[in-house]
């Protein structure tokens, strides 16, 4: 087993790898429109995990996904020439989500704000429907 900081080193130098090799080896053009966002190996570096987004809509997700399965191979080749580890670790691809989840943290959060100001509004002009303070005291406490 490696240590989590050399894992995590590898990590990183494989993220860098794949996107370079999305580049340049690959000879699609969908290839272009593929980020590299992150990569985790796990700690016996056999198995490295890289997370990818791509801009556009359904079509081009899908159209990622393909192509990275159908080169995978080369991928896993071009990582393995550049790494000077015994074992090339397997590749997954997967699609990263966190752009779309940040983005509708963002949207919940702005309704938020908004209904915040509209309960601000309504509270500004307001006044109590009894007396200012509504709590029962005892008549001794009062004197």
């Amino acid at each position: 087993m490696a240590d989590p900081a050399r894992a995590a080193r590898l990590a990183q130098r494989i993220k860098v790898l794949v996107a370079e090799a999305l580049r340049k080896a690959v000879k699609d053009e969908r290839a272009l429109d593929i980020t590299v966002t992150d990569a985790r190996v796990t700690n016996d570096l056999q198995h490295a995990t890289v997370y990818y987004t791509v801009l556009g809509d359904a079509d081009a997700k899908a159209g990622a996904e393909e192509v990275l399965s159908q080169n995978k191979g080369i991928l896993r080749r071009e990582v393995g020439r550049n790494l000077t580890i015994r074992l090339t670790p397997s590749l997954e691809f997967v699609a990263d989500e966190i752009p779309e989840n940040a983005s509708h943290l963002e949207d919940l959060i702005r309704v938020a704000k908004e209904r915040d100001a509209e309960v601000a509004g309504l509270a500004e002009g307001a006044s109590y429907a009894g007396e200012s303070d509504p709590y029962k005291k005892d008549e001794e406490e009062e004197d």
